[in-house]
């Protein structure tokens, strides 16, 4: 048994302590906005933020985390909701397809957590390893600059 505090609240699961943390939140806990991408920690499309770092979890198992908590971006806001991010993502068009977008998001989010006004160079170097293959880089740097620039408190 796995005990992971993700998004603010305990889940036990009977899963073997090996399993890949995207596995556990995809198929045990139905959080699937982090996607499976390359399986390598290539891509970033399955970043979310462990403790206080973007990590892939496509490459982590399940019993490392210990008891870290575990953001994914279905805790940063809702359709209906938006966090500051999501929202600055939306008014910016960044996504194209969209399935880099939860990385490309707790990768920022992880960043402004530790940096509520990062200089355009931060915000470069934090996202260099997550890949968006629709080339949306520009509007991508642009919502979380918009943030970045926003008064302090806004960020989700």
């Amino acid at each position: 048994m796995i005990t992971l505090n993700v998004n603010g609240t305990a889940h036990t699961l009977d899963v073997d302590p090996s399993m890949p943390l995207l596995y556990a939140l995809r198929n045990h806990l139905q959080l699937n906005a982090a996607k499976y991408g390359c399986g390598l920690g290539q891509c970033g499309a399955c970043t979310v933020i462990v403790g206080k770092e973007p990590v892939f979890s496509c490459l982590l198992p399940v019993s490392a985390v210990g008891d870290r908590p575990v953001r994914t971006v279905e805790g940063l806001g809702s359709a209906e909701r938006p966090g500051a991010l999501q929202k600055a993502f939306i008014d910016k068009q960044a996504a194209q397809c969209g399935y880099c977008i939860a990385g490309m998001i707790m990768r920022a989010q992880a960043l402004l957590d530790r940096n509520a006004s990062p200089s355009e160079e931060e915000i470069r170097a934090q996202l260099e390893p997550n890949l968006c293959r629709c080339g949306t880089h520009m509007r991508i740097i642009a919502a979380v600059k918009e943030v970045a620039g926003a008064t302090p408190g806004a960020q989700s």
